[in-house]
Parts: structure tokens; sequence; C-alpha cells
């Protein structure tokens, strides 16, 4: 089993930064890719950004392109999302998850989750 714990989360001003974190622990396990998802009130959960395992590749959605980066340190387990330029539209509750098998994909291909961190972009 993989766990995934997030943390970073919080209330920020419009324009405003955060950085959240993804700690990843527990037996083994191999997982293809990891990446950040995001769910506000009475919306369906979004992918955001994901990384692979082999080569490191990322992936953004539209709407973060340029705002958003994602890193990992393979020597901490960690899996970072740093968010700029914030805007009230990226208030959500993120979520770290992580796939053992196939390229980035959508919230249905995920095989482990953390209990998700609230982002609040607000003046």
């Amino acid at each position: 089993q993989l766990q995934l714990v997030e943390s970073g989360g919080g209330l920020v001003q419009p324009g405003g930064s955060l950085r959240l974190s993804c700690a990843a622990s527990g037996s083994a396990v191999d997982y293809s890719a990891i990446g950040w998802f995001r769910q506000a009130p009475g919306k369906e959960r979004e992918g955001v950004s994901c990384i692979a395992s082999i080569d490191g590749t990322t992936f953004y959605i539209e709407s973060v392109k340029g705002r958003f980066t994602i890193s990992r340190n393979n020597a901490k387990n960690t899996v970072y999302l740093q968010m700029n330029s914030l805007k009230p539209e990226d208030t959500a509750v993120y979520y770290c998850a992580a796939q053992t098998h196939g390229p980035c994909s959508g919230p249905e291909r995920q095989n482990y989750w953390g209990q998700g961190t609230q982002v609040t972009v607000s003046s």
C-alpha cells in the first residue's frame, strides 16, 4: 500500500502563491505517474498536473499552464505543486494521487489518493 499525505494548503489572496507537498510512504510500490487533482464545490474532480515516473514528463491543464509547476524530490519521496498567480477559480480541495500503470490519466485510473488539502483564493 502507498500512503499519500498532502500539506501546504491555505487561504491566499488573488495573485498570491502556495506550494503544495505530497509525501509518499508505505511498502515499496512503483507508480507510473503521480499528480494533483482538485475538486471545487459542485464540480467534478479534475486533473491539474501530473508527472510521469519513467522520464519526468509533465502535464498541465490549460488553465494553470504558466502559473503552476509540478516537481519531485525522489530522495524525499515527495511531489510538489508550486502555484503562482493564484485566482479565485483555483479554489478547491487539492488531492495528490498516484497510478500504478500507464501515462498520466484521469481520476478513474488513480490507485492511491491522499486526504486532500483545501486551497482558498480570496481577498
